[in-house]
């Protein structure tokens, strides 16, 4: 199974190399590399024309968003299967080789997916296992399910059905390209729980930007929602109800965001609000941590500014926790 590695790059020099290298020392050699520069003014370019296999090509724009990179990327290479790795995340190195393992077992599938870990400055490492392989649909339109496209193996075909990301939005363009690919077909789980993928949390990253402004979800929550396949596929009373499911996952993700950034205030009242829409005794027990920075509300090495709860309308939390 010939595989691309599409990379969206910008500004991203200090952590490409990693994401590179990662990609050269993979047990599976039948890969091809697509970075694409997303008009970066830093080294980024001059670190990717680096490397001399001739397996990696580098294509340069101007700046016009990671979903027009990766559609880019996408256009400019020809596979199996894709898998979209961020610039500033890396692989482990038989991550293709189980990824492609799982989706050749499995031709009905549209991607495989493997687990992660999320890697933050002070070394910290959480692992999330992959959702199973079942119709994910209904459970990608409550959340997203995935960190980023790093720990999925995309087949072409499905791609090609699928279309492109959407470059109008800004954040939620994953979770929203995930929806349609799940319209099409089952995700299977590579085997084994070691990480795939290893995301890398930093300051000033497109999450800590972004995470805390109810503006960012509303947008993939319309496209999403407004789908006419998925209205079609569930009717609008059960998509109410699921609705109202992703605005209090929307809540919550901001509020422990909020709180994270030191914001606890605003947090506290995100929290209520998600608690108010879909009750939780497990969640009651885990905001009962917040004004402690415990559990998941640990405070970031840096902060980052955001939005505010208040002016949250319909939107979702479907950033993976």
């Amino acid at each position: 199974m010939h595989i691309s590695v599409i990379i969206p790059a910008y500004n991203v020099a200090p952590y490409l190399r990693d994401a590179m290298t990662s990609v050269i020392r993979q047990t599976h050699g039948d890969w091809s590399m697509v970075v694409v520069d997303d008009g970066s003014i830093d080294s980024t370019a001059r670190v990717a024309s680096g490397f001399t296999d001739r397996r990696i090509s580098l294509i340069r724009q101007d700046n016009a968003g990671v979903s027009a990179a990766r559609n880019r990327g996408v256009a400019g290479s020809t596979s199996d299967a894709c898998l979209f790795l961020d610039a500033d995340d890396w692989l482990a190195p038989d991550a293709l080789a189980r990824l492609a393992q799982a989706l050749a077992a499995s031709p009905a599938s549209v991607a495989s997916a493997g687990p992660y870990a999320r890697q933050s400055i002070g070394g910290i490492i959480r692992f999330a296992p992959p959702p199973g392989c079942e119709d994910l649909l209904e459970r990608l339109l409550v959340r997203n399910l995935f960190a980023n496209g790093g720990h999925l193996l995309i087949r072409r075909s499905a791609i090609d059905r699928a279309g492109g990301f959407r470059t109008g939005l800004r954040y939620g363009e994953d979770w929203e390209y995930w929806t349609r690919l799940a319209l099409l077909g089952d995700f299977v789980p590579a085997a084994s729980r070691d990480p795939v993928l290893f995301v890398r949390v930093r300051p000033g990253s497109a999450y800590l930007r972004m995470a805390t402004d109810p503006a960012r979800f509303e947008a993939a929550t319309g496209a999403i929602y407004g789908n006419p396949d998925i209205i079609r596929r569930f009717g609008a009373d059960a998509l109410r109800a699921l609705r109202r499911r992703a605005e209090a996952e929307t809540a919550w993700v901001i509020g422990r965001e909020l709180i994270r950034h030191g914001r606890h205030r605003e947090g506290w009242r995100c929290l209520g609000k998600s608690l108010c829409l879909t009750p939780s005794l497990r969640r009651l027990a885990l905001a009962g941590l917040s004004p402690a920075g415990m559990g998941p509300f640990r405070p970031y090495p840096a902060r980052a500014t955001g939005g505010a709860c208040d002016s949250m309308r319909d939107s979702r939390g479907g950033i993976h926790q």
